[in-house]
């Protein structure tokens, strides 16, 4: 364990322990003021009077979304053997807590641990169960699964890819209970069911309250956080995924800002922004286009309205590359653009809390920490109530998962969690900025922007 040090975080100079900051933290803000007010001014001008330099823009004959494809072509999608780990330590865990089995629906979890998604298997009033519990075997605890499904679909059930060792199937017809036939299957493996049966949290509580009812003598529960974290914490190989599906977002937003010009509609950006995304190979693609002060909603839904000289656009997308999502948020101006001097003010405050929050992000700090730096920022910049959100979330499986950079938390960063780091500014009726890459702990304990081989954090309004 590293010793603690201390760094003044918040703009009334109260100290907070924190530990391992870096010294680039440790900066007094009124150092980050002067600086800032120096390179603001140096940049306003630059955007302003300068701006013949731009991202490169394509000809009308040259293929605009040359090279995304090629980005994450040699990307793979999680191998058998990185499951069946999974499913050694849940097995691990479930014998060592005296539980009796775990059990998830398709989804995020039924994905992570049996690679059943909500895509391969549509979620219905007809449950589909994946069920893994612990065996001893030769003195080693080995990982048991069974699938239950519905007798008329076992033939579909049968044709997925579910990775275990001798991976059982157990069907109930339609005028049978599926939940007595779950615990019929995972009695006819063990002796008893005196353990509890954790489920994954997230699954619809029809599903739990029926497998109450069909064991009322064991208790069924979330599973603790033992089970969870397992989640949380991103082996190698899902960080690739991570990362280049997030790489290959901000590229995909470069190139569409090289094809925008004043008098685009918020509705053709979308699509092309879509358009990109799939030349990409992103799959369940999504984005959120805003410009000016439509901007200031968070979450809005934009007028589709044509993009003004003065108007920011902020663009706010992701998808999937082998069920790992990309999330990230660039506000920005165009080489035409005129953006009032109070924005580009804006838009760099809102720069430097991001800054401040990735340093202070490391193994071993409480998550609502991190928060409190980017949002004691931009309160001291005259923001206070105007960063409305929390500043991240976790991202994996799932585009927003535990856990959160937000207030109120106890949660403890480790290594392997990923999380978003997206601060922001909303001024109703004026102009909203927003700035999100997502990061994730090394092994060292750093945190690292999962955008750091196409650059990292945006460069300036006009370099996203």
């Amino acid at each position: 364990m590293k010793p603690e040090s201390h760094v003044d975080t918040s703009v009334s100079g109260k100290v907070i322990a924190q530990p391992f900051v870096t010294s680039k933290v440790t900066r007094s803000l009124l150092e980050w003021r002067l600086f800032l007010s120096f390179a603001i001014c140096a940049t306003i001008f630059y955007l302003q009077f300068l701006t013949n330099v731009s991202p490169e823009h394509y000809s009308d004959d040259h293929d605009r979304w040359t090279g995304l494809a090629s980005h994450c072509s040699d990307a793979q999608p999680i191998n058998g053997s990185e499951f069946l780990q999974r499913q050694g330590k849940l097995a691990k865990i479930l014998y060592d807590n005296g539980a009796s089995a775990y059990i998830a629906e398709p989804g995020a979890n039924g994905q992570y641990f049996g690679n059943i998604s909500e895509a391969t298997w549509h979620l219905s009033e007809r449950p589909l169960l994946l069920i893994i519990f612990p065996a001893l075997e030769d003195a080693n605890i080995v990982a048991k699964i069974t699938v239950i499904t519905p007798t008329f679909e076992e033939t579909r059930a049968r044709l997925l890819s579910v990775p275990g060792i001798d991976v059982s199937y157990a069907s109930w017809a339609e005028d049978e209970n599926p939940y007595t036939a779950a615990l019929r299957a995972l009695s006819a493996h063990r002796l008893d069911l005196e353990g509890p049966i954790y489920v994954d949290a997230m699954m619809r509580y029809f599903i739990v309250d029926g497998l109450q009812k069909a064991a009322p003598g064991v208790r069924v529960m979330s599973a603790p956080p033992e089970v969870t974290q397992l989640r949380e914490r991103k082996s190698q190989a899902e960080l690739d995924l991570l990362r280049c599906a997030n790489e290959v977002t901000v590229l995909c937003i470069r190139a569409v800002q090289a094809q925008m010009y004043i008098g685009i509609r918020e509705s053709q950006v979308r699509a092309m922004i879509d358009e990109a995304l799939a030349a990409a190979g992103l799959t369940e693609r999504w984005a959120l286009v805003l410009f000016g002060e439509n901007a200031a909603l968070p979450h809005g839904s934009g007028s589709d309205r044509a993009l003004g000289k003065a108007d920011f656009i902020l663009i706010d997308t992701g998808g999937l590359l082998f069920e790992y999502h990309s999330d990230i948020t660039r506000t920005f101006m165009l080489r035409d653009s005129s953006i009032p001097p109070e924005h580009i003010t804006i838009w760099y405050d809102v720069h430097t809390a991001q800054t401040l929050a990735h340093a202070v992000a490391r193994e071993g700090t409480n998550t609502s920490a991190v928060d409190k730096v980017a949002r004691d920022w931009l309160n001291g910049r005259g923001y206070n109530g105007y960063f409305t959100h929390r500043l991240g979330h976790g991202i994996g499986l799932e585009d927003h998962e535990a856990p959160y950079l937000r207030g109120g938390t106890n949660d403890t960063i480790r290594t392997g969690n990923a999380f978003s780091n997206e601060p922001g500014v909303y001024i109703e009726g004026k102009v909203g900025i927003r700035l999100e890459d997502c990061f994730y702990i090394d092994e060292g304990g750093i945190s690292v922007f999962l955008t750091k081989g196409v650059g990292g954090q945006a460069l300036s309004p006009l370099h996203p």
